[in-house]
């Protein structure tokens, strides 16, 4: 019997019964990988920006390409809940605007919930999806479609100031009625705050081991990402060297005549190729 697939109602029942693992994956092979080693949840990032597109930040990140690689790992995700990253400027602009593009998360590319970035602000964007049926999924901390204000990649919640703001948009987010809350780059003391204090599963990135799950990017995870390895991230595996070694074998094999070899090569039957071998007439036939 097919297992069921998680819903947002089950992520938001584990709070406090168990912790949840989230992985972060981009295509049809990342996200069968992901949802096989029993992720629960696969969030299909805007970071595929930077790793699988080679932006430098998110920000160039269009719905178009959101669609396009969440359509490919909804193939492949048959027990994980499928989340969509609402990209830079799709909801931003107004609530209807935020309402019509994640409509088109679910009723496109198959993604079950959206996550958005930002805190108190967008309450009225989040009430407004809830009512059209979609669950959103919220995002404090070091918010990547803020890195031009942020002025890079930098944690936060470093001040008390800070962490209260922090505090309060998050009881905000709870409150608007989001099922869960993305916590990344803060000190763990605020993390667990707001784990503590708000009633659903906070899931953290660098926010230490007190939130109520961890989600990182799958190329991090086995390290297919030389040069975007951030500090918080433990690699699992190095699959770059491994993979770089075998497409130097493969290109030197080939320049060496060695690749076909004959295990690797198809023949004719002796009989048909010695009718083709007879035939000297090109025409119809």
């Amino acid at each position: 019997m097919p297992q069921k697939q998680l819903t947002a109602p089950d992520i938001m029942a584990a709070k406090g019964q168990r912790k949840l693992a989230v992985l972060t994956a981009y295509d049809h092979p990342t996200g069968l990988l992901a949802d096989e080693a029993g992720a629960d949840m696969v969030l299909v990032g805007d970071s595929l920006g930077m790793v699988c597109l080679g932006l430098p930040d998110t920000l160039g990140v269009t719905m178009a390409d959101m669609l396009h690689h969440t359509k490919a790992t909804a193939r492949a995700v048959k027990r994980a809940l499928l989340v969509g990253d609402m990209p830079f400027l799709s909801y931003q602009t107004s609530v209807e605007t935020a309402v019509a593009n994640a409509g088109r998360f679910v009723q496109e590319s198959g993604a079950r919930a959206v996550k958005l970035e930002g805190g108190a602000a967008f309450v009225p964007h989040i009430r407004a999806m809830l009512a059209a049926g979609i669950p959103v999924m919220g995002h404090l901390g070091l918010t990547p479609q803020q890195v031009a204000v942020l002025g890079g990649f930098k944690a936060q919640g470093k001040t008390a100031r800070a962490a209260k703001q922090l505090l309060a948009d998050a009881h905000a987010l709870a409150q608007a009625g989001c099922f869960a809350l993305v916590l990344e780059a803060m000190p763990a003391e605020v993390a667990a705050r707001i784990t503590s204090e708000i009633d659903i599963p906070t899931i953290g990135i660098g926010a230490g081991p007190d939130c109520d799950g961890q989600v990182l990017v799958f190329h991090d995870i086995v390290g297919l990402c030389p040069g975007l390895r951030p500090s918080f991230v433990k690699q699992y595996a190095d699959l770059w060297t491994p993979a770089r070694e075998a497409l130097s074998a493969y290109c030197a094999e080939v320049r060496e005549g060695r690749f076909p070899a004959p295990a690797q090569t198809r023949r004719m039957a002796a009989d048909e190729l010695a009718e083709f071998g007879a035939q000297t007439e090109y025409g119809d036939a």
